[in-house]
């Protein structure tokens, strides 16, 4: 019987609930011994030139080991993404950009003499106006680079055709929907550790991707690949925040060089709150047009991207909302265009989904206010413009060649799950009664990508070594992976994986991750990419391990390879047709020796290779969700969600649908509560989760979770990406049904978050004469 589709507990867990995760904070390394610590002064403006920096108090200071300022880096500033000269330098030099933005570091024997310090610190600032919104910014009113005399990062795509576009239809509707700023609030803030050991750069970061921060120290330092190491220990969450290194992380080796001492960093969370990369940031204008019996003709997407004061990420995140601007739809004619702008606010990466949420929301918006304006039910136009279920590729209006799916079968389960009709009829029932506590029903048919945008690749190694306990008749695997948890149970993943293929107990597997000294090379996890390459290099790892013991079993058994088998039960080798004369593991791994001449082969049974996909995957689904709105405070309750996350073939549905929990949450938070804001001079009024509305599960209904598995070609395990389509199914259909619940009331849209205080001024808008 096969592991795989099996619920496995989580290998992972005995030690993190008995002994507890070692975090980069938590550190005890010998060669951190006598570490300084640094402490970043921060910007207390949006926006201003630098005068000056005064430091001598700050150097006076008990503790205080050294001060540095941005005249003191010599590091290349960091080129902006598609504007290169729109550079970030490590400390601010010449003019902040953004509240938050390091403007000088303080190195201490301890923390609390560092934040004693950092308030010593003297900046003489000359404030500038500030610009937060990408629409303003678009003005040209204020200019972050004074020298470009542009805040354009970059501009993509065409207008809408006068010919054969939306506004040639017979219906035409048009929305502006602002995608607000999310702070990713991952638990564990960022932290980072460095020291050099006989010329070598060893760095200790809370990342999701150990070998993208060593490139990146590579590059700013000069240095020789070989001579940098880089360890991610355990990571409390990232969700694409953690993508790379931050300059603060990068910088870390070059305090260490300067002082001639380690040096750790671990910011607070009101750092984390100001400074960390941001989300989402886009106001999207849209046009959708059909016929009156719903058939959706045309779409417009025109993006209005905010990247924040550096132009990193954020100025691509609009390519990948305009490759899913077709979603799930035969929309015959689909036009985007967009635009990236920087602005004084914490610069913009990615955040869980990274365009892709984005896309969805603005498209599963826009058909409902297309249902409204026809007069038809949501569930039915989505129903007349659905892609059919399709095997082979499919390429959408957009551009986007999706592997396998069927759409119209997860609308249909999620429909029937939560009992649409039912809930109609009762909020029917409400609508009549006049009763204040109003019912919406929201729905969102989605697809996205993973893996990519473009096809994607993973390193693995296996090893099988003669076990290390005395007389006993069993071997250890070892599994080297590129990828990086920080919460998702990879490690269990790739376990069941290689037992799948060798026939062994998840428990003689063990799984090697986030140093670059003992994996020779990876991309990380982000993207929803890590089970579907990584766990796809693995089991093509351990297959090739599997036949180089065949050939050794061969040997033993002085047979044919041809003719020697894998028992995957017993975990045997043996003469097929001839089970009782067979081999162990440990027996060919004996003979096949460790790959240094030990041995009767002397070669080891090992395997290294980059799994190389032909192209992303495009997982898929439906949501549906119920909340209730007071119509007379605004408070929108969410009390159902139900989903279904088609993503191919399911290795663990235990670890599957913690993932689906945990982006069902995300998504649902954005649609109610969570929003960056800044007043009007640039100053950060979400600083601490006392402002910032992080979602908790006292705000959380039981999700209800519909399975359906639609498995890939595309590799081998037939596996999609599942760790970001929660989020970017929940967010349109939490907020559709928060607008559905005021339709009665003539309320058309409302802006997410949908709080209480836009809901209530929503109502009271719409009442016939009636200005707020």
């Amino acid at each position: 019987m096969s592991i795989l589709g099996n619920r496995v507990l989580r290998t992972e867990d005995p030690r993190l609930l008995t002994e507890g995760g070692v975090y980069v904070a938590d550190l005890r390394d010998p060669r951190l011994d006598g570490a300084v610590y640094a402490t970043y002064v921060r910007s207390t403006v949006a926006h201003a030139e630098i005068a000056g920096v005064e430091v001598a108090d700050a150097l006076a200071s008990p503790g205080v080991i050294d001060v540095v300022t941005g005249d003191d880096v010599d590091l290349t500033p960091i080129p902006g993404m598609l504007q290169a000269d729109m550079a970030r330098p490590y400390l601010a030099r010449g003019r902040v950009r953004f509240a938050g933005e390091p403007v000088a570091v303080v190195l201490s024997e301890t923390p609390e003499a560092g934040a004693d310090a950092a308030d010593l610190v003297v900046v003489d600032y000359e404030p500038l106006p500030a610009v937060t919104s990408p629409l303003d910014a678009l003005e040209g009113d204020t200019v972050l680079f004074p020298e470009l005399g542009t805040n354009l990062v970059g501009a993509f795509g065409n207008p809408a055709p006068d010919d054969g576009g939306p506004g040639a239809c017979e219906v035409v509707v048009r929305q502006r929907i602002v995608n607000q700023r999310l702070a990713a609030c991952s638990l564990e803030v960022r932290s980072t550790a460095a020291a050099w050991v006989d010329g070598r750069l060893i760095m200790w970061c809370s990342t999701q991707s150990a070998h993208g921060v060593h490139t990146a120290l590579v590059g700013a330092y000069g240095l020789d690949p070989g001579d940098v190491r880089v360890i991610a220990p355990d990571v409390g969450g990232g969700f694409g925040a953690k993508s790379g290194g931050h300059p603060e992380d990068i910088l870390v080796p070059w305090l260490a060089r300067r002082c001639g001492r380690p040096v750790r960093w671990v910011e607070s969370r009101t750092e984390n709150m100001l400074a960390m990369t941001q989300g989402r940031a886009q106001i999207q204008d849209v046009t959708i047009g059909g016929t009156r019996d719903g058939v959706i003709e045309a779409y417009h997407l025109d993006i209005t991207q905010d990247t924040g004061a550096y132009p990193s990420l954020g100025a691509l995140l609009p390519g990948l909302t305009r490759m899913m601007a077709a979603g799930t739809y035969t929309i015959p004619a689909v036009s985007s265009e967009a635009r990236a702008l920087v602005t004084n606010a914490a610069p913009v990466a990615a955040y869980r989904g990274a365009g892709r949420p984005e896309a969805a929301a603005a498209l599963e918006r826009a058909v409902d206010l297309f249902a409204a304006e026809v007069g038809l039910d949501p569930a039915e136009v989505r129903r007349r413009n659905l892609v059919p279920a399709f095997e082979e590729p499919y390429t959408s209006a957009s551009g986007a060649t999706y592997d396998c799916g069927d759409f119209p079968a997860a609308l249909e389960r999620v429909l029937e799950a939560a009992g649409y009709d039912e809930l109609r009829a009762e909020q029917a029932r409400r609508r009549a009664a006049g009763d204040h506590r109003a019912l919406g029903i929201g729905l969102s048919v989605y697809v996205e990508v993973t893996g990519g945008p473009v096809a994607g690749s993973e390193f693995a190694r296996l090893e099988v070594h003669e076990a290390a306990d005395d007389g006993r008749d069993d071997v250890d695997v070892v599994v080297y992976t590129g990828s990086s948890p920080h919460g998702q149970g990879l490690a269990t993943a790739f376990a069941m994986v290689a037992a799948e293929e060798m026939g062994l107990p998840v428990e003689r597997i063990r799984v090697v991750h986030g140093d670059t000294d003992q994996v020779a090379r990876g991309i990380g996890t982000f993207g929803s990419r890590s089970l579907q390459l990584g766990g796809s290099a693995v089991r093509a790892a351990a297959v090739e391990v599997v036949d180089r013991a065949r050939e050794v079993a061969a040997e033993l058994l002085e047979a044919a390879v041809d003719d020697v088998v894998l028992d995957p039960a017993g975990g045997r080798f043996h003469v097929a047709g001839t089970p009782a004369a067979g081999r162990s593991w440990a027996e060919v791994a004996a003979a096949a020796g460790d790959g240094d001449g030990a041995g009767d082969a002397g070669v080891g049974l090992v395997a290294e290779l980059d799994f190389q996909a032909p192209q992303p995957t495009f997982p898929f689904g439906a949501h549906l969700a119920v909340v209730e709105v007071d119509t007379e405070t605004g408070d929108a309750r969410l009390v159902r969600l139900v989903a279904v996350d088609d993503a191919g073939r399911v290795l663990n549905p235990l670890l599957a649908e913690g993932q689906r929990h945990g982006g069902l949450a995300q998504g649902a938070a954005q649609a109610l509560y969570e929003h960056v804001q800044f007043d009007a001079d640039g100053n950060p009024l979400t600083t601490n989760f006392a402002d910032y509305a992080i979602v908790s599960a006292a705000e959380l209904p039981s999700f209800e979770l519909v399975p359906l598995e639609t498995p890939t070609w595309v590799n081998p395990l037939g596996a999609k990406g599942i760790g970001e389509s929660g989020t970017i199914g929940s967010t349109p259909a939490v907020q559709n049904a928060v607008c559905d619940a005021l339709a009665h009331l003539g309320v058309r849209h409302v802006d997410m978050p949908c709080s209480p205080e836009r809901v209530w001024q929503a109502i009271q808008a719409a009442r016939p004469g009636h200005s707020l």
